[in-house]
């Protein structure tokens, strides 16, 4: 696993691991939460804010994730996560009413931090620092595709079954597929030594900023990547139902499937054209990208062209904001105690997000759509210039390394 290049069998696997992560503990949510709030006699904006209230919760647990990821290795947490998402899916169908439904919800979130970007980016760092911004690529084009598959077909398995059905076979995925592989993996890195007391110093990449610079530098990030997950978070969530609101009625649900072609699309003409490109720059396109698509969707209104133009925009801002998550912590601060920097990152952006849901939810509901994405927009713009600004500051690190290690 420990060749001279991408470690492959690792990248392929956790793309399949993703796959099945985002799709079972995110993705489907939105087609799945009208059902769920019939059946605890909920509205829309309650069951939305139930899910923030677990976005929060697992926001504010990310910080001891990675600790435990630097302490006993990614691929042990990721192995944990599957079980723990699989018990938690099972419980939330088994639910009798909607306290218990609330708590077995907040376990499902929780689970997903163990399982998703935020431990993979780190377990593909543990096993090979070296190569690692590559092989996050590399991984988030495969995991792009979550998105396509399971909102489909978690549309068609609930035209058959109920969502509680939905998510016993969910559980399934993530205890008979998820579960193995993480296994292998981390008994993989055991004995190839990913941790810091073992990796062996050329594999130990360095970050470009010190002292003052990484303190100012982590909170203009940390802010970039709040007010991207803020938006991804929002317009995700709820991609179908403001489709649907605007007019677009059936093919709503079409369109929005563009989203996740359009975000492997991005990753993939990054893997081509932009390895060259730095994470930041990379940063900088996706937060110009994503407010962008969202302004064009609230200006088209019902036109069918517009809402397509914002999907695959949306999607392609997207799809780099996903590589940069994992890629500019590892540019700025080095591979040196990548856990818990994703960890601090990771809490930041989903206490942020977590009321994204909820809150656009309301706002559409007693303001209608197309106010809603435009405060949404103006919101999302806030990021550029916060990573223009790790811009300046990288560029002052390089013309004065002393002064900012001061």
């Amino acid at each position: 696993m420990r060749g001279s290049g991408i470690p492959w069998s690792a990248v392929l696997l956790l793309g399949v691991t993703q796959i099945i992560g985002y799709g079972t503990l995110y993705y489907s949510f939105s087609i799945l939460a009208p059902a769920m709030a019939r059946d605890f006699g909920l509205s829309s904006e309650g069951i939305f804010g139930i899910l923030s209230v677990a976005l929060l919760v697992g926001g504010l647990t990310a910080p001891s994730l990675g600790v435990w990821i630097d302490r006993i290795g990614a691929g042990r947490v990721m192995t944990i996560g599957s079980g723990v998402a699989a018990l938690a899916l099972i419980a939330c169908a088994l639910s009798a009413g909607k306290t218990l439904f609330s708590l077995t919800l907040v376990v499902v979130e929780v689970s997903a931090n163990l399982v998703q970007y935020g431990a993979a980016f780190a377990l593909i760092v543990q096993i090979r620092p070296d190569v690692a911004q590559r092989s996050i690529t590399y991984l988030t084009l495969i995991a792009g595709f979550a998105s396509t598959i399971f909102w489909p077909v978690t549309s068609v398995m609930h035209a058959h079954l109920s969502w509680q059905q939905v998510y016993l076979v969910f559980a399934a995925l993530n205890l008979l597929v998820a579960m193995p592989i993480h296994y292998w993996l981390s008994m993989g890195t055991r004995r190839n030594g990913p941790t810091k007391q073992t990796v062996s110093l050329r594999d130990v990449t360095v970050g470009t900023l010190s002292g003052q610079s990484r303190r100012t530098g982590f909170v203009l990030m940390v802010v970039g990547f709040s007010i991207q997950s803020l938006l991804s978070s929002a317009i995700l969530v709820h991609m179908v139902p403001i489709l649907s609101g605007l007019g677009l009625g059936t093919s709503a649900a079409i369109i929005g499937s563009l989203f996740g072609p359009s975000q492997v699309a991005s990753r993939f003409t990054n893997m081509l054209v932009g390895g060259n490109l730095p994470p930041l720059k990379l940063a900088m396109i996706a937060s110009v990208l994503m407010p962008s698509a969202i302004v064009v969707l609230a200006l088209s209104s019902s036109w069918a062209a517009g809402a397509v133009a914002f999907a695959v925009v949306f999607g392609l801002g997207n799809g780099i904001f996903s590589i940069v998550t994992g890629t500019l912590p590892l540019q700025l601060f080095g591979s040196e105690g990548y856990g818990q920097t994703q960890g601090r990152v990771m809490a930041a952006r989903l206490i942020l997000s977590a009321t994204a849901p909820f809150a656009l939810a309301y706002v559409m509901g007693y303001a209608g759509v197309q106010l809603s994405l435009a405060v949404t927009a103006a919101v999302g713009f806030v990021a550029v210039a916060a990573f223009g600004a790790i811009g300046l500051l990288s560029a002052r690190s390089e013309a004065y390394p002393q002064a900012s290690a001061d």
